[in-house]
């Protein structure tokens, strides 16, 4: 009896230990996943874009975009799915911010911030500098230049032809 009752505790001891991400790192039920993407040194289109479950899609264009300003569409359900599971390995725990690891940095390149909004208005937060250049923060920067064409707002991108920094 005394062996099972040490068992059972060792075994709801490791348990309580464990604190996976809730959904496996993916976007809980309801959730808003939004991407802002920061200045770099250079011309980088600077914007933010936001996907609700429903597809709902909202960008906003800030400079060096074709779009300057607030733009909305709708995908499908599908899409916002496909944003959830490619950002899930990167998704800190439910209601806490994070920044990704930099053993290696590159100056002057643009900065992500990734944030999921549920329901009730709380939020998780991953920050990412654009330089980090470990292949786990390559993978991540790829992951998060995907989310315009997985949205269907590259074109909302691409710097307009009047823009006099374009050669």
């Amino acid at each position: 009896m005394l062996k099972a009752l040490a068992a059972s505790a060792l075994l709801l001891s490791l348990t309580a230990c464990a604190t996976p991400m809730e959904g496996g790192g993916q976007a809980a039920p309801g959730e808003t996943i939004s991407l802002a993407v920061g200045p770099c040194f250079g011309f980088c289109p600077v914007y933010s874009v936001s996907v609700a479950p429903d597809g709902a899609v909202r960008f906003e264009g800030e400079r060096h975009t074709t779009v300057v300003g607030v733009k909305e569409k709708t995908v499908s359900p599908q899409a916002y799915q496909a944003v959830a599971r490619s950002l899930a390995p990167w998704r800190p725990a439910s209601g806490t911010s994070a920044e990704t690891e930099c053993e290696q940095r590159a100056s002057d390149l643009p900065t992500y911030t990734v944030v999921w909004t549920d329901a009730a208005g709380g939020k998780t937060t991953l920050n990412h500098d654009g330089g980090c250049m470990s292949e786990t923060n390559r993978q991540l920067k790829a992951a998060l230049q995907a989310i315009p064409g997985q949205l269907g707002v590259e074109p909302w991108l691409e710097r307009p032809a009047n823009d006099p920094n374009v050669r």
